[in-house]
């Protein structure tokens, strides 16, 4: 088990948002506020650490909490993403979660820090039939692996975590948390139902 000031958490916001026509998913506003800030209130009261890694509108992101980029440019994914919080982060653990999922709560956090121990690197949200790979706990050692890795032109994260021997992270029982809002549908659905 870890604390909270062990970890810093990293909102990942990087994307292209292609799916959503472009727009930068974390500041569409759903139920009166950016994608992103419910993301900030739920886990604020609990994270010690946290940080938002954008490659584009930045200055409004910085509104929010300190920002940084992606040091692999061209929108690398999400293993760009946590590649950069590895490097920003002056923490033992690295917790990463996404821009667009406004259920996310604190509860997570918790998860991650009861499953944390020293015999594992990554520690990954499971909702009972998958991983969630962005909902993800990372050791800072993991760091030279995952440069590697990213040189050789690898992208994809479940394949990376495996090479890492992931521990899954039971959060069957709050898989709703796990909604992400991809495409202006998703998002208009959720405000109608």
């Amino acid at each position: 088990m870890i604390t909270n000031n062990q970890v810093t958490w990293v909102i990942l916001a990087g994307g292209r948002a292609s799916r959503m026509g472009g727009q930068d998913k974390g500041l569409i506003r759903y139920q009166g506020k950016a994608l992103i800030r419910h993301v900030l209130d739920a886990i604020s009261p609990t994270a010690s650490r946290i940080l938002i890694c954008a490659n584009r509108n930045t200055d409004e992101y910085a509104q929010f909490a300190p920002v940084i980029q992606d040091q692999i440019t061209g929108y690398a994914g999400p293993l760009a993403g946590l590649h950069a919080a590895l490097l920003s982060s002056t923490t033992e653990w690295t917790g990463i979660l996404p821009c667009d999922g406004p259920f996310v709560n604190h509860t997570i956090i918790e998860r991650f820090n009861q499953a944390a121990d020293a015999s594992g690197k990554v520690f990954v949200a499971h909702d009972g039939e998958k991983i969630q790979p962005v909902y993800a706990l990372v050791h800072r050692s993991v760091l030279p692996e995952l440069e590697q890795y990213l040189r050789q032109g690898e992208r994809k994260v479940a394949l990376f975590y495996k090479k890492c021997g992931a521990s899954n992270v039971d959060c069957s029982d709050i898989r709703t948390m796990f909604t992400n809002m991809n495409t202006p549908e998703q998002l208009t659905q959720s405000k109608e139902g």
